[in-house]
């Protein structure tokens, strides 16, 4: 199960980083265009923002390519006694993939939950194992399988 969910969020990643490649050629496209036609100070005001949006397109897709690099670390195969980047744990019904913050998924019936090592349930998750029991906002968890 390790290896689809992996895999689902690969390309769940991979589609994002098209649709914002394809974004950022659109407004370098519309930029190098509207260069060629026009004069003037909105000219100028359009083109600043055009450039203002692709540099917050560019910030995105580095986003979401770092957190590719960090599903890029993790071996499907590996098995975890103790939780690390890449564990599959089951704590309280809940399903969670330690690897970085990306939405939530459904693969056979079961809710997956990505949580990030930095995240508040991820720092607690990191280095223990299968009874380990914590609380967060007054909630608490028990972990019961890591795998």
């Amino acid at each position: 199960m390790k290896k689809q969910v992996l895999e689902r969020y690969h390309q769940i990643l991979q589609d994002r980083i098209d649709v914002f490649r394809d974004m950022i050629s659109g407004l370098t496209e519309d930029a190098q265009n509207d260069a060629k036609g026009s004069a003037g100070d909105k000219h100028e005001t359009a083109l600043s923002m055009m450039h203002l949006e692709q540099e917050k397109l560019n910030y995105k897709l580095q986003e979401i390519l770092a957190q590719k690099a960090v599903l890029d670390k993790i071996d499907p195969n590996v098995k975890h006694t103790n939780i690390a980047l890449g564990s599959m744990v089951q704590a309280n019904g809940m399903l969670l993939f330690v690897s970085a913050a990306l939405p939530k998924i459904t693969i056979d019936q079961s809710v997956i939950i990505a949580v990030s090592p930095q995240s508040p349930l991820g720092s607690k998750l990191m280095g223990n194992s299968v009874g380990f029991s914590f609380e967060i906002n007054s909630s608490s968890f028990t972990v019961e399988n890591v795998f």
